[in-house]
């Protein structure tokens, strides 16, 4: 039996990558829906989102003043269908033609709420930093504790949890899947592609800024679900606050032993240190991308660096806690 499908596209200032994002959305297969509409939700743009989307055919809804947060987007978007199921897209991404039909294939289970595909980068060759992330998006298919941004949802199950969490300025995604699971229904993990990503890392700020904003995202789902029977992110945002600290430590005591002695060989050994921990992770991810070993090598060594600033985004929740929390923002506006 076809089905009915809105597809809600979430964007802030993403220029000429809205475009592409709108047009692969119109090359989709649409053999099993009987019907498809296309919603752009725009969070206080300040470039010409709004009139791209326009021209594309999308309808658009304007987020009211407020937080520029994706849950509030989302909930938008999908507040504003009445479709039988909805697929959300980062206005970043470039829709797989295939990936919607598969993954109502999937939804043919009952118990099935979310089914999301695998996510890449478009140019990993673009940067250092896009090359190693890349990796992140990779994982096994199967069952699935949370999805992404881009995945494709029962609009039923959306209103029995009440969507997206507004409060949340990242982690939205895993905190709104961990009510899903508490419901009963479950994270389905397709093997089949689904978007192409441009995430547009070019600087260490931007690196920096996004995993401070992973951080922020474990402590504070992870207060949400603490004392759940499913407690999500707790163990990593309790293993985060180990390793960070360690290697910070490692670090900032390896430098004042170097001024201190006046010699280079403690900030050799905590760096050879940290590339022995890295070797170690990349022999650990390896089935990641088995034909490129240096980029493995290289996503070891982000696997450890990053815990320095996602620890920081870990104390920034805590010591905003109460308070109103401002969006992380790593990447930069289209041109």
């Amino acid at each position: 039996m076809k089905q009915s499908l809105a597809v809600v596209v979430i964007g802030r200032n993403e220029g000429e990558r809205l475009t592409r994002c709108l047009r692969s959305v119109q090359g989709m297969n649409r053999l099993c829906f009987d019907s498809v509409e296309v919603i752009y939700v725009d969070s206080a743009s300040s470039d010409d989102s709004i009139s791209r989307a326009q021209r594309e055919g999308a309808r658009v809804i304007s987020l009211p003043p407020g937080p520029p947060t994706a849950a509030r987007g989302r909930n938008a978007g999908w507040h504003a269908t009445a479709a039988n199921f909805v697929l959300f897209l980062d206005g970043d991404t470039i829709l797989h033609p295939d990936f919607p039909a598969r993954a109502m294939a999937a939804l043919a289970d009952p118990k099935v709420a979310v089914a999301w595909g695998h996510r890449r980068e478009l140019v990993p060759s673009t940067s250092l930093y896009n090359r190693v992330l890349d990796l992140d998006w990779i994982y096994k298919p199967g069952l699935s504790d949370f999805c992404g941004g881009d995945a494709l949802m029962r609009h039923a199950v959306l209103q029995e949890v009440g969507g997206y969490d507004e409060h949340l300025i990242a982690g939205e995604e895993p905190e709104m899947c961990g009510r899903m699971r508490a419901h009963g229904y479950q994270i389905l993990h397709i093997d089949c592609p689904m978007t192409a990503h441009d995430l547009a890392i070019t600087s260490w700020k931007q690196y920096w800024k996004r995993a401070v904003r992973a951080g922020f995202a474990y402590a504070s789902v992870s207060e949400r679900f603490r004392n759940t029977a499913q407690p999500l992110f707790l163990r990593d945002a309790q293993r985060n606050r180990i390793h960070g600290s360690v290697l910070l430590l490692l670090f900032i005591l390896a430098l004042a032993l170097s001024v201190g002695l006046r010699s280079g060989l403690p900030i050799l050994f905590a760096v050879a240190a940290f590339l022995l921990l890295a070797a170690r992770t990349m022999r650990r991810v390896s089935w990641k991308s088995p034909h490129d070993p240096f980029t493995c090598f290289l996503y070891g060594m982000h696997s450890h660096l990053q815990q320095i600033p996602i620890l920081f985004g870990q104390i920034k929740f805590y010591r905003e806690r109460g308070g109103e929390h401002r969006l992380i923002e790593y990447k930069e506006a289209a041109r």
